[in-house]
Formats: C-alpha cells, sequence, structure tokens
C-alpha cells in the first residue's frame, strides 16, 4: 500500500496552507505579509509597491488588495508568473542590473515600498543557502535605494547566519526604524527572517 510523502502530509495539516486555498492564496505565504502588515502597516492605500521574487504571486496578491484601485503593484521574479488582477509582471534575474534598469523604468516613479520574499535555490548546504540568501537581500536593498521615495519602506527575508549583521547593518544606514521580525505563519524549523525597514532616508549613501 503506497503512503503519500512525508512533506505532503505536512502540507495537508498545515493550518496557513489550508488557509491560503480557502482564501484564494496562491501560497501560505500570503499570511506571512498580512502578519507583517498588521505589525507594521508598511503598505497603505494608494501605495506603489514593488514585490521582488513574487512568484508563485501571493504577497502580490495581499498588496493589491491593501493599496486599492489608486494604488500600483509591480511583480518581478525569474520564473514566469500567471497574471493577476492588477499586477505588472516583469520576468528576469532581480540581481542583474539590467532587469533593475527594467524595474525602475517600468515603475517610472518613485515607489513607496520595496519587499522581497525571494528565497535562493536551496542546495540543503545551509552556509551556501545562507550566502545566496545574502546576495537577494543586497540585491533587494539595491533596487530599493533606486526606486523608494522619502519615508519609504522595505520588507525583506533573509536567512539566518554569519553575514546576517551586515546585511542588517546596510540596511540600519539607510532606513530607520530597521526590526527583524519572524511571523507566526514561518514554520517554527525555518531559519527565515523578515527585515522590515521604514523611513526610508533618501540621501543614505
Amino acid at each position: 500500500m503506497s503512503r503519500k510523502p512525508h512533506w505532503r502530509t505536512q502540507q495537508q495539516r498545515d493550518p496557513f496552507f489550508q488557509k491560503a486555498k480557502a482564501d484564494g492564496y496562491r501560497a501560505r505565504s500570503a499570511y506571512k505579509l498580512l502578519q507583517i502588515q498588521e505589525k507594521f502597516k508598511v503598505i497603505r492605500p494608494g501605495n506603489v509597491v514593488v514585490d521582488l521574487g513574487a512568484a508563485p504571486g501571493s504577497w502580490s496578491q495581499v498588496a493589491v488588495q491593501i493599496v486599492g484601485p489608486k494604488g500600483r503593484v509591480v511583480a518581478v521574479d525569474i520564473q514566469p508568473l500567471s497574471p493577476l488582477d492588477g499586477v505588472i509582471i516583469l520576468q528576469g534575474d532581480m540581481t542583474a542590473l539590467e532587469v533593475q534598469d527594467c524595474i525602475v523604468e517600468t515603475v517610472g516613479g518613485p515607489a513607496d515600498v520595496v519587499m522581497c520574499d525571494a528565497a535562493p535555490f536551496t542546495t540543503g548546504i545551509k552556509l551556501r543557502d545562507h550566502v545566496l540568501s545574502m546576495d537577494l537581500a543586497r540585491a533587494a536593498l539595491a533596487v530599493a535605494k533606486e526606486l523608494l521615495k522619502p519615508g519609504g519602506s522595505l520588507v525583506i527575508k533573509v536567512f539566518q547566519g554569519e553575514d546576517l549583521p551586515g546585511v542588517i547593518h546596510d540596511v540600519k544606514m539607510a532606513f530607520h526604524p530597521v526590526k527583524v521580525f519572524k511571523p507566526p505563519a514561518s514554520r517554527k524549523e525555518s531559519w527565515e527572517q523578515f527585515i522590515v525597514a521604514r523611513g526610508y532616508k533618501a540621501n543614505a549613501s
């Protein structure tokens, strides 16, 4: 008698997975952003939001609901992303300079929020996965510095490790306040955290 894979069984028992299906979100990660939003109020109606590493699109779904018809959401991912109502979709590697230039051109003006739930293609080697995560975090920070208006916000997923304090320091040089937060929707065994940075200092180097 065959058995379902262990991860599949865990997924079916996961209340956030079940809730995402019931609420029409593409992934359980929607609740991570909703919990960040509840605590920090990073997105407001009418905002321009850039969602980096957006696939499968659950964060963009949340953002569109919050910004409303007067706001705008631009989603970027290296993988193809199925269309989402109210979302402008770009396909490309967010760490590539030409893609970053395309994002700036598409947004067409200052943004209020840059957010990044991107994770690297994990290798299972914790140190390497951490380094790859830090590369994505630095790319998100670079895009934020190009796009954000003064006072804007940045949310980045990061993996814990020895290089994380350096990335947090770099974010603190450009934002205040900066918090590190693990939402309840993150699995307990996960080593992901989120840097939540507000109050962008536009004159920061």
